[in-house]
């Protein structure tokens, strides 16, 4: 079985000398889970185990361990490979729609000059032309969008100060005012359990429910909270132990997000676990106005289009590339609906789910405020908890096996120091 993928990366961000509370913390993985992924990956990347006096273990990785995964598992290079291809696959699908919607335009543009000409040409020559004389006539017009005095200085100024903040070209920014961006949340789960993670260790291991309840969903009503059901999966994802004080308060401990295997500070922590809102799109106010814009010219084209063409005479007649236009008409005209319907529906539908996560949000942040100002209650089980608070760092000096070396060396060489401090205790008098 090839190694978790989060694990390697885990392992790599953390300089490759890991505990299993470790990688629990930092990927916010299931304590077992990270437990099982350590020893896969150790066996199968030439990872050695270190063992300290207290039992606790260290997992030494080389910092290659990805190239020798890589030429033992063909699956990882397909990943890395596919990994690579999608990228340039999703770029081409991205740019595709702009590239349609030009070709649309220029399409549609040509093949109503097509007819208008062929239709002045007839009015000209028969004098039946007078069912086309006033109906278009305005119709040059919609074409003022394309030409140079549109782009105004002002419009150019606004486009350049706006690539400070964004540097979508035109097709990239037609498929994000399309469809958007993808979701901002949707690493949430991943980010929730590393905060709540971050938040045991920086407490030392130990905390009491209402520390944890701001990373929270779903908590429910005052009752289930005096319960504190809500710490169960907690609990369950890193083995921790509740403990009961003489006054009935329950605090919670984590020994294995207690061991270390480097000394390190306090890691920032938000105050709550706060999702981020729905963007329409990143792409700036104007290349979102130049899509719209599009859009329209792209759909009353084809609605023009499709009043020239209604009774099939014309594309008869004149054949080539306006039949052509005419067999994928609906396709067109589909495509110009579909260009201005999506982010229509989209953005009413980024508007209802904006509400629902702000309302989240202010949960979670009236969840955090209770901690700015405790009670006495609060306090007390805080105070509680700090008993239970401890931290181990796993340092070269502790440690009393390791598999980088043989045994009887490390027997050997464990028993030189113990005779070692021996001596020197007997020289101080101790």
């Amino acid at each position: 079985m090839a190694p978790n993928p989060t694990i390697i990366r885990t392992v790599e961000q953390l300089g490759y000398r890991v505990t299993v509370g470790d990688v629990a913390t930092q990927a916010g993985l299931n304590v077992a889970e990270a437990s099982q992924g350590l020893l896969t990956l150790a066996a199968e990347a030439g990872g050695h185990l270190q063992v300290a006096e207290s039992g606790d273990i260290v997992y030494q990785f080389p910092q290659n361990f990805r190239a020798v995964l890589r030429n033992k598992y063909f699956q990882l290079q397909l990943q890395e490979w596919w990994q690579k291809v999608w990228g340039i696959l999703f770029y081409l699908i991205r740019i595709s729609f702009g590239i349609f919607l030009v070709l649309s335009i220029a399409l549609i543009t040509i093949t109503i000059f097509i007819i208008i000409t062929a239709t002045s040409s007839d009015r000209d020559s028969n004098n039946r032309g007078s069912s086309y004389s006033g109906g278009f006539f305005y119709f040059p017009d919609l074409f003022w969008f394309f030409s140079p005095n549109y782009y105004d200085t002002s419009y150019q100024q606004r486009r350049y100060e706006n690539r400070q903040a964004n540097e979508l070209n035109f097709f990239e920014a037609v498929f994000s005012f399309l469809f958007g961006d993808g979701n901002p949340n949707a690493k949430l789960e991943e980010r929730r359990w590393q905060e709540i993670a971050a938040v045991i260790r920086n407490q030392r291991g130990a905390v009491v429910a209402e520390q944890i309840a701001p990373y929270l969903d779903d908590i429910g009503p005052t009752y289930q909270q005096e319960y504190e059901d809500y710490m169960l999966p907690v609990l369950i994802r890193f083995n921790g132990q509740p403990q009961v004080s003489s006054q009935g308060q329950i605090v919670y401990y984590f020994p294995e997000l207690q061991i270390r295997a480097s000394k390190k500070g306090r890691q920032s922590v938000p105050a709550y676990l706060e999702e981020l809102p729905w963007r329409f799109s990143i792409a700036s106010s104007g290349q979102n106005m130049l899509s719209a814009g599009l859009g329209i010219v792209n759909f009353v084209g084809a609605l023009v289009l499709g009043r020239l063409l209604r009774d099939g005479v014309v594309a008869a007649k004149l054949g080539g590339l306006v039949a052509f236009t005419q067999g994928i008409y609906w396709l067109l005209l589909a495509y110009g609906i579909g260009f201005l319907g999506v982010p229509l529906v989209r953005y009413f539908w980024i508007q209802w789910r904006n509400k629902k996560i702000a309302g989240r949000n202010r949960d979670r942040l009236f969840r955090a405020r209770l901690l700015t100002d405790p009670d006495e209650n609060l306090q007390q089980k805080i105070d509680f908890a700090h008993q239970f608070a401890a931290e181990t760092v796993i340092e070269n000096k502790d440690l009393v096996y390791s598999t980088e070396t043989d045994l009887l060396d490390q027997e050997i060489e464990h028993s030189a120091q113990i005779e070692a401090q021996w001596q020197k205790r007997l020289q101080s008098g101790e």
